[in-house]
């Protein structure tokens, strides 16, 4: 009877119940959607202007995904040392940390965005080859507003992240989705109703980032939050908080870049396939990235929770809270890859792909949906735990490892030599995801990530 009272006792007395939790995860969740079925509407919108435009709307968004995950690592890391902060019961410290955070953030994205606007058709250029002269031009304004937007994606992820270490994550949700309809309202009006082309849609995304990072930073000010950050002028560095800041953000960025440079490299392959396997590869990755939504958000969301357990000294219940958010993620990714299933022949119809390519794609899907509930939680949701915990270099390694050998090399293989069709790209996927989640899951059990300290 004694056991039974000590273990309720000790799970009222978790920083987290399961309803303050769902309270934190689900906006992420939904965050993640949103953002991921809105995250196309430039290209998709600009595509009746003319191939040219799309095409350069398309290459432009390559790039703009490099700078903006480097961001989202930066931000990360002020993510987490501001949790830890809070579970430290440390409030000041957490305003000084998201102070820092906000400042490095806006100072990098500042000089990327010089960087960009001095370099713009000369970067292109390095990184696309010649391509032909109205595909050059339309990218070149394209990524002009773009990289004028930098600044203000890095602040309002900076912001973002801020909240998210609080367990605030309605208010960034809210934001992003009311940004999202405005980019889509925005591009509505000066795409068709002015004539803009590619100039109207880049205008409307550098407006709605505007607005995001606007609105995050006068909600920052409010008092009566954990986190109040006034007087944004006067804010000066602190380099020890820097570096504390960067020693985390620095190596998550590096992974998510190795990341975007692995699918590059996959996309080389693939382009050699012909436009059958072209064509399903593209519809079965669009799908394979809906049913990933849902977890993906759950793991964004742990960090906040580890990082506020490692804080408080609670390392049994960061242990905890990872074991409970894999349970979970599992359950949601079956159900979103059994969803997803069920709507690939349907949507292979709706988006008029040839008989050939939809059932190829449909092939896919259909081995996506059996090995990654077997192989994706794994490979991901301790890796965010672990990170919190200030395990940022040894999930940096793994990754990155893995990616190269299983994901691009053992598919570059599998294509060019023995002359695999678009599975071989899934094969090394399903690889990657295996041989990590077992170091992953191993390195968790030797709680060796628990040794790292990130804040005094």
């Amino acid at each position: 009877m004694q056991n039974c009272t000590t273990v309720s006792s000790r799970s009222h007395n978790r920083l987290f119940s399961n309803r303050a939790l769902w309270a934190l995860l689900v906006p992420l969740m939904v965050e993640q959607l949103l953002n991921s079925l809105m995250g196309t509407a430039d290209t998709i919108m600009v595509s009746n202007v003319g191939a040219a435009a799309m095409s350069a709307v398309s290459l432009v968004d390559s790039i703009n995904v490099l700078v903006i995950q480097a961001f989202s690592a930066l931000a990360a890391g002020g993510c987490i040392i501001c949790s830890q902060y809070i579970g430290k019961e440390k409030p000041k410290e957490a305003e000084r940390a998201a102070k820092q955070v906000l400042l490095v953030v806006f100072l990098i994205s500042a000089v990327i965005t010089v960087l960009c606007m001095i370099s713009n058709r000369e970067l292109l250029h390095l990184v696309f080859g010649q391509v032909e002269a109205d595909v050059m031009d339309a990218a070149v304004i394209y990524f002009y507003y773009t990289a004028l937007s930098f600044p203000f994606i890095g602040l309002y992820d900076a912001g973002a992240a801020i909240y998210r270490a609080q367990g605030n994550s309605r208010l960034p949700m809210t934001v992003s989705v009311i940004s999202n309809f405005l980019n889509i309202i925005g591009n509505a009006v000066f795409i068709w109703g002015f004539h803009m082309g590619v100039s109207g849609a880049a205008l409307s995304t550098l407006l709605s980032r505007v607005f995001c990072a606007v609105v995050v930073l006068a909600f920052l000010h409010r008092e009566r939050q954990t986190i109040t950050v006034n007087h944004y002028v006067k804010i000066r560095p602190q380099w020890q908080l820097i570096l504390s800041i960067l020693a985390i953000g620095i190596p998550s960025g590096v992974e998510n870049s190795m990341f975007q440079f692995g699918k590059l490299a996959i996309q080389s392959s693939v382009s050699t396939m012909g436009t059958t396997a072209i064509a399903a590869q593209a519809m079965a990755n669009i799908m394979e990235n809906l049913n990933g939504i849902a977890p993906m958000g759950m793991g964004i969301g742990l960090m906040t929770v580890v990082g506020q357990c490692i804080g408080a000294g609670r390392k049994d219940e960061a242990v905890y809270y990872i074991r409970k958010v894999c349970v979970w993620a599992e359950i949601c990714l079956i159900i979103s890859c059994v969803l997803v299933y069920l709507a690939a022949r349907p949507v292979t119809v709706i988006a008029a792909m040839e008989p050939e390519s939809a059932a190829l794609c449909v092939y896919m899907v259909g081995w996506i949906t059996v090995c990654k509930p077997i192989f994706w939680v794994g490979s991901f949701i301790p890796g965010y735990g672990m990170r919190a915990a200030g395990d940022v270099k040894f999930s940096m390694i793994v990754s990155t490892i893995t990616m190269w050998l299983c994901r691009v090399s053992l598919c570059i293989f599998l294509v060019r030599a023995l002359h695999f069709g678009p599975m071989a790209v899934w094969i090394g996927m399903f690889t990657d995801w295996g041989v990590r989640s077992i170091i992953f899951f191993g390195r968790f059990h030797s709680r060796k990530w628990l040794e790292h300290r990130v804040v005094a």
